[in-house]
């Protein structure tokens, strides 16, 4: 049984809440918010799919139709609070996650991490270099790899090198893993495809958000595949999809009530065992093939950084990772 404060615990939710939804889970995130009304008779959710741009908009306009946003990362979040459109939490949702995955106005309720998959019958854990930047050298992990320049998580893992070691590392970096000496990078569609690529052994090792693997071999556990992680660089970073309630919402009791029911035990152990998030809150364990994550080593950054992605765009376009 997970730990942690359990919804029992918690006033009813009660009322109608207009909730927009932002992000690629965004199919998870209804099936939780479904839950939460059979749960509770008196609630009733209005879903909208809207990325920030959209809040933005209406937010200029002075008709923000939304209570509570639920975005699929922190830049999305961090765009709404920058434009003066999210409300102060409470610290009741607040004081439960750590500090570096949440901020006053928002907070993170699951959780991803970078890592680089890998075959194991070709390496084993150890072989796997811990630092991001010993990979442009074929002599720290003599691999075929692959990576997905266009998924939008791969574009934030770069933007946080920028942010981390700045424009000309990042761009050494970029040109150094396209010069690596067994061909350079493979290049696919989105991360799943590289973690399926990485088990088929088609590649040696990729670089993508944990969970691809652990989908993987949660459909094919025989799949020859795991999972190292990076230290204390952008190659270690845990991006986070996260909620804000808004400034205008006509309820404002029902809303953080909402969020606060997304930091449940029962909620935290979904979002863990249906989309193999990192839970962000201490009781609950995340799925049996990961580490911890307080036994991870992100680098310390601001995550709402991570939505000045234009000029990782232009980078990877000058160095042609993107056409």
């Amino acid at each position: 049984m997970p730990g942690g404060p359990s919804i029992t615990d918690l006033p009813d939710l009660k009322g109608e809440l207009t909730l927009y939804i932002g992000g690629g889970e965004g199919g998870l995130y209804q099936q939780l918010a479904d839950l939460l009304q059979q749960h509770y008779p008196d609630f009733t959710v209005q879903t909208r799919y809207s990325a920030a741009n959209q809040v933005l908009t209406e937010g200029q306009n002075g008709q923000v139709r939304a209570d509570v946003f639920w975005a699929n990362d922190a830049g999305s979040l961090g765009v709404i609070e920058d434009a003066g459109l999210a409300a102060t939490l409470n610290s009741n949702v607040t004081d439960l996650v750590r500090s570096r995955y949440h901020t006053d106005t928002w907070t993170g309720v699951a959780g991803r991490a970078r890592t680089i998959p890998y075959n194991t019958q070709e390496f084993s854990e150890s072989d796997i270099p811990n630092s991001i930047d010993a990979f442009t050298d074929t002599a720290n992990l003599d691999a075929t790899m692959g990576w997905a320049p266009t998924y939008p998580a791969f574009q934030s893992f770069v933007t946080a090198m920028r942010v981390l070691e700045g424009e000309a590392a990042t761009r050494s970096w970029l040109n150094g893993m396209q010069e690596r000496g067994n061909g350079g990078m493979s290049q696919y569609k989105n991360e799943w495809y590289v973690s399926n690529a990485v088990a088929d052994g088609e590649i040696g090792a990729g670089i993508a958000n944990h969970y691809y693997a652990i989908r993987v071999i949660s459909s094919r556990p025989d799949a020859p595949l795991d999972l190292a992680f990076t230290k204390n660089d952008a190659g270690a970073l845990v991006d986070v999809a996260g909620a804000e309630v808004m400034k205008d919402t006509s309820s404002p009791e029902l809303a953080q009530n909402f969020v606060r029911h997304l930091l449940s035990a029962e909620a935290q152990e979904f979002l863990a065992t249906w989309s193999f998030a990192y839970p962000m809150i201490d009781g609950v364990a995340p799925v049996e093939q990961l580490p911890a994550l307080s036994a991870l080593s992100p680098p310390d950054i601001d995550l709402t950084a991570l939505a000045d992605v234009q000029p990782t765009l232009d980078l990877l376009r000058e160095t042609g990772v993107l056409s």
